[in-house]
């Protein structure tokens, strides 16, 4: 079976002599360029990490997307590289400051220093029917940051999660996380794919779902 195809501009392209998934845009992280094609590296990315293991993301470029702990915008700055309008939600006042500096050069960015866990606090600025909303909260109640959010998802849109289970009990086994986590998302959501990422992303499951 041939692997899904990947949104328009995400490429593989020939970087420092290897094959990597890239966007087109100016470097954020410190990762090698070439030609204008920055390495989307995946061991430092759960969106990344899904898109090399095969995800069925439903991502075809130029997507509306709320994400859901930017950080310091690694990953989201590859995601608004090539979607459209991309809200980055952070809370953490250190890491937006480095966010806020990966958005200067993307006018598609939006960077708002706010908590996912109170979308309320930012309701009033996201736009509702996003075709996208791409979560990585290293928090516990993941899932449940999820269920609140999808009030801005468009009713085909996508939920692409990464649960990290040592946020949510760092006693449990993963797999009991896991399922705890997807039993309070399917009241929200219909779940399509999960899959662990554990090749780049230890103790992560990746999860694609769509709204109830």
């Amino acid at each position: 079976m041939s692997a899904p195809d990947l949104p328009a501009g995400v490429e593989r392209r020939e970087i420092d002599g290897e094959t990597r998934l890239a966007t087109r845009g100016p470097p954020v992280y410190g990762e090698p360029t070439a030609d204008g094609w920055r390495a989307w590296d995946p061991g430092r990315s759960k969106l990344g990490g899904m898109f090399e293991l095969g995800f069925e993301t439903g991502l075809s470029g130029d997507e509306t997307v709320l994400y859901l702990g930017a950080a310091s915008g690694t990953t989201v700055s590859h995601v608004a590289d090539f979607a459209g309008p991309t809200y980055a939600v952070e809370f953490a006042p250190r890491p937006a400051r480095d966010l806020v500096e990966a958005a200067e050069p993307r006018d598609r960015l939006f960077p708002l220093l706010k908590d996912a866990r109170t979308p309320t606090r930012y309701a009033h600025v996201v736009e509702s029917d996003v075709d996208a909303i791409v979560q990585d909260v290293a928090t516990r109640g993941q899932a449940e940051v999820a269920v609140r959010n999808a009030r801005f998802l468009a009713d085909d849109g996508r939920l692409l999660l990464a649960i990290k289970a040592r946020s949510e009990d760092v006693t449990a086994e993963p797999e009991t996380v896991f399922e705890g986590a997807l039993d309070r998302l399917r009241e929200g959501y219909e779940v399509l794919e999960t899959q662990r990422l554990d090749r780049f992303h230890e103790d992560h499951l990746g999860v694609v779902a769509t709204p109830r």
